[in-house]
């Protein structure tokens, strides 16, 4: 189970963006992190003490050996976690429906833009894709399924070879599985 402390900590908007860029590129200046997303150095530099005291980054040695530069890190990569992970605690369950909240209105954004943006020919290439199915499950079952679904994420990606001359954009891949009627 992910301490709370976590959930919150990646679950801000700029502090997410912070999260997914440092993913992408790896090791990152601050000050590049502050013009990648249009933010102050101040901010950025802020917001990701907070990721630090979470765990969730951590400072990088500068590749030039400059120690007057701020470099940071991923600490860790990829979060799985439920409201339910929380029961026990009344506060950290308010914390964790608040976290779910920000995260749904995070995901549905980026594939509100993505609709947005389907016709721009530097994203022609890219065919998005929508998987869907509605099955029955006991808990354990779901439970399964998710840890299955991050297996096979985390495959995909250590497959990718990110040098072999390809071009690439960053994808979004979200998915929930939860009890439903028909």
């Amino acid at each position: 189970m992910e301490d709370i402390s976590v959930i919150t900590a990646v679950h801000h908007p700029l502090r997410r963006r912070i999260y997914d860029y440092l993913l992408l590129h790896g090791s990152t200046q601050v000050t590049t992190l502050a013009r990648a997303l249009d933010s102050q150095v101040g901010s950025i530099s802020h917001h990701l003490r907070m990721l630090e005291r979470a765990r969730v980054v951590e400072r990088a040695t500068d590749p030039t050996g400059d120690r007057r530069t701020s470099w940071w890190t991923i600490a860790r990569r990829g979060l799985t976690w439920s409201v339910d992970d929380y029961a026990d605690s009344p506060a950290d369950a308010l914390l964790a429906r608040e976290a779910q909240r920000q995260g749904i209105r995070m995901q549905i954004e980026r594939l509100q833009r993505w609709q947005r943006r389907r016709s721009d020919p530097e994203l022609a290439a890219y065919d998005a894709s929508n998987t869907e199915t509605t099955a029955w499950a006991s808990p354990d079952e779901l439970r399964d399924l998710s840890n299955r679904i991050l297996r096979t994420l985390r495959d995909w990606q250590a497959d990718i070879d990110l040098n072999d001359g390809q071009e690439r954009t960053p994808v979004f891949v979200f998915a929930h599985a939860f009890p439903t009627e028909p």
